[in-house]
C-alpha cells in the first residue's frame, strides 16, 4: 500500500546525496512523515563496453554478437543494481543516525521525470539536490533537469545545496499574489515551521495595497504562533531577497515557483531560477 504524504528524497551518485539525505530527514521528522530515498537508473545507459563491433558480419555471426551484447547490457544492469544498493543502504543509515524512523529504499529505471510525476500521489514534499551528476562535470550553479522536473510536479519540492544545517531562521519571498497566500497559509499549519521565525519579505514594484497585503501574512502567522517579521524593500527581487538572505543570516527560503509558462521563461528568463541562482540556501518551491 503506498503511503500517503511521504517525505521522498531523490538521490543520486552526486554529491548531494548525503545533504538530500540530511534534509529530508529533518523534514521527516518535524512532519512526522515516512521517508523513503529513491535512486533512480536510466533506463538506456550507455554501452561502453570498448569492443569494435563493426566490419562484416559473418555467417551466424550477427545472432552471437546480439546475445553477446544482452549478456553485457545485463551484466552492466545487474552491477548498477548492486552498486545502487550498497549505495542507498549507506544513506539509510545516515537517515537513521539522524533519527530517521525505518526509511524506505527503493531503486527505479526510468527517467527522472517521469518516475517523479508517476510517484507524486503518494509524496507530501520531495527533496533533491539542485545539481546532479551530469551538472558535477559542467559546474552548473542549477541543474538542468531542477526545472523541468519542478514544473511537472504539484507538491512542494526542497531543493538543498551543497551542505545542509537545521534551519533556524525562514525567510519567506511574499509578492502577494495567489501563490504567495496559499506558501503563507502553508507555512501557517505546517509542522515543518513550528516554533521558527519567519521573516515575510515582499520585494520588486511597489504595489498600493503592498503594506496590506503583507499584514495580512503577518496576521495569519502570527495567529498560528509563529513569530513573524514583515518588510517591503523595492528594488529587484532577486538582489534584494539575495542581500536579506546574507543579511539575516537566513537558512531556508520558502517561495513560489514558475509560475509562467516554460515558454515565456525562454523568452524573458525565470526569476524562480535566478533566485535559486542567488539565494544559495536550501529553498522550498511551492507549486
Amino acid at each position: 500500500m503506498q503511503e500517503e504524504n511521504k517525505v521522498l528524497a531523490c538521490v543520486d551518485r552526486s554529491d548531494y546525496a548525503d545533504t538530500v539525505t540530511d534534509a529530508a530527514t529533518w523534514a521527516a521528522r518535524r512532519l512526522e512523515a515516512p521517508m523513503e530515498l529513491l535512486h533512480i537508473l536510466d533506463r538506456h545507459p550507455e554501452s561502453a563496453s570498448g569492443k569494435d563491433h563493426s566490419g562484416t558480419i559473418g555467417f551466424n555471426a550477427q545472432q552471437h554478437l546480439l546475445e553477446a551484447l544482452s549478456e553485457e547490457d545485463a551484466a552492466r544492469s545487474k552491477a548498477a543494481r548492486e552498486q545502487g544498493r550498497l549505495f542507498l543502504n549507506r544513506l539509510r543509515e545516515r537517515a537513521i543516525a539522524a533519527g530517521a524512523t525505518a526509511p524506505d529504499v527503493r531503486q527505479r529505471h526510468g527517467e527522472l521525470e517521469e518516475v517523479l510525476v508517476e510517484q507524486q500521489p503518494g509524496v507530501g514534499l520531495f527533496v533533491l539536490g539542485r545539481r546532479g551528476e551530469s551538472a558535477e562535470a559542467t559546474q552548473r550553479d542549477l541543474g538542468r533537469n531542477v526545472e523541468r522536473v519542478v514544473r511537472a510536479l504539484k507538491r512542494p519540492i526542497l531543493a538543498v545545496t551543497e551542505q545542509f544545517q537545521t534551519p533556524r531562521r525562514v525567510m519567506l519571498a511574499f509578492d502577494g499574489g495567489g501563490m504567495a497566500r496559499r506558501g503563507v497559509e502553508l507555512v501557517a499549519k505546517s509542522p515543518l515551521f513550528t516554533d521558527l521565525p519567519i521573516h515575510v519579505l515582499m520585494s520588486g514594484k511597489t504595489t498600493r495595497d503592498g503594506a496590506k497585503q503583507l499584514e495580512w501574512a503577518k496576521t495569519t502567522l502570527e495567529t498560528a504562533g509563529l513569530e513573524t517579521e514583515v518588510d517591503l524593500i523595492p528594488g529587484d527581487a532577486e538582489n534584494v531577497i539575495a542581500r536579506s538572505v546574507r543579511e539575516r543570516e537566513i537558512d531556508l527560503l520558502v517561495m513560489g515557483a514558475y509560475g509562467h509558462s516554460p515558454i515565456r521563461a525562454l523568452l524573458f528568463g525565470s526569476k524562480t531560477s535566478d533566485l535559486l541562482r542567488s539565494a544559495k540556501i536550501p529553498t522550498l518551491l511551492l507549486r
